[in-house]
């Protein structure tokens, strides 16, 4: 894979370089993708144009190190990039995070080498990455995966990958693939990670799932058949790849909050206008309790919710793991998110359930949000098991 060039973001080292970069996120924000996010998502079109633009703007990378052209941001920046993003755009955001998941097991797993090699095309801003871990069967317990790998008995040291994967984000557009497989026997340290090209022979995505919702990313099966990767692709060590994936869920979810808080946000400014301006009675609906009460309980969700994703990121940040943190984030923002956007379109009444307003989409897509990197009573399962 070619390493194309890109601009990297400015690191928020000072107030003042923080403040370039959340301008230049709004202004790309509001002149590129606002425009367009409902005309995509009615024709279910992916925004890959614009995800070119937002990498040459160094947003594909963002949390990664600068050496390998990364934005060498903290978390705590990069989830305040993506709510700014969703606020806007739900899908952008998530292409966002699903491109940054697939980097992390090669930024924080991968060989000296491999780092060098892979990592300055994935957050070069041309390419597009995938994760493939849910299967047929196989949903939140990744330990039962069924996709294996076996080792050539020729003696190059090359895998045979065949298994079928699920509920894949980017699938058919994106440029590699990393590949959660089962190299030994079973349960979690049987599972291992390996990095393929997309266009290696055997890799077939299949039709799209027609969704509910953000049907402007595309989301489906790849089939695995008897898909040979190079050795050299393993990342990190063989039976790694569960824990590798422990801390992709912890940044995945966090991130999902993150989105979520922007989707709420979104929800919330678009009632509290229309409220403002819609009058019944002979004054403005905003001033009936019944419905600015319910807009105010959005508020202070919406803020709880801010706080919840700040907190989980800063544990990350500082080393520490942060599964609780982001499970809680995940749990408590998407919630808000749900309820924020069912306001929304009741504050709309007859206004909110058609599409000449966002805000039917937006309550389609915090139902997305709800279950995608663990649905929420998963998040609550790891809450509990946390106490």
């Amino acid at each position: 894979m070619a390493t194309p060039r890109s601009t990297a973001a400015p690191r928020a080292s000072d107030p003042d370089e923080l403040r370039a970069l959340f301008e230049l996120v709004d202004r790309i924000a509001d002149r590129e993708l606002a425009p367009r996010a409902a005309e995509h998502e009615a024709r279910g079109e992916f925004p890959r144009e614009q995800l070119r633009l937002l990498g040459r703007a160094g947003l594909l990378g963002l949390p990664y190190p600068v050496e390998y052209g990364g934005g060498g941001q903290p978390f705590e920046v990069y989830v305040q990039v993506l709510e700014r993003i969703a606020r806007r755009w739900l899908v952008p955001a998530q292409a966002i995070n699903v491109h940054t998941l697939s980097c992390l097991p090669l930024a924080a797993f991968g060989s000296e080498q491999q780092r060098a090699d892979w990592l300055p095309g994935f957050l070069g801003g041309e390419l597009l990455g995938a994760n493939c871990m849910s299967e047929p069967e196989v949903g939140s317990d990744l330990s039962a995966i069924g996709t294996t790998a076996v080792r050539d008995p020729a003696g190059d040291d090359g895998y045979t990958v065949t298994g079928t994967k699920s509920w894949v984000s980017h699938a058919g557009i994106a440029d590699y693939y990393n590949i959660y497989c089962r190299t030994g026997g079973p349960g979690p340290r049987g599972i291992s990670v390996l990095l393929a090209d997309a266009r290696t022979p055997g890799i077939r995505p299949q039709r799209k799932e027609r969704k509910m919702g953000a049907r402007s990313s595309p989301t489906a099966q790849v089939v695995l058949d008897a898909v040979q990767v190079p050795a050299e692709r393993l990342i990190g060590r063989p039976g790694r790849g569960f824990l590798i994936a422990l801390d992709v869920f912890d940044v995945g979810r966090m991130s999902i909050a993150a989105c979520a808080v922007g989707l709420a946000q979104a929800a919330l400014d678009y009632a509290v206008r229309y409220a403002k301006s819609r009058h019944q009675f002979g004054q403005p609906v905003f001033e009936f309790q019944g419905v600015s009460f319910p807009l105010a309980d959005t508020a202070t969700r919406i803020a709880a919710s801010r706080a919840l994703v700040r907190d989980a990121a800063r544990t990350k940040d500082q080393g520490g793991r942060c599964s609780t943190a982001a499970a809680q984030a995940k749990l408590f923002a998407t919630e808000t998110a749900m309820q924020a956007t069912l306001d929304a379109v009741q504050v709309l009444g007859a206004y909110g359930y058609v599409e000449d307003h966002p805000v039917e989409r937006w309550m389609r897509e915090a139902k997305l949000l709800q279950i995608i990197e663990g649905t929420n009573q998963i998040q609550r399962v790891a809450i509990s098991r946390s106490l």
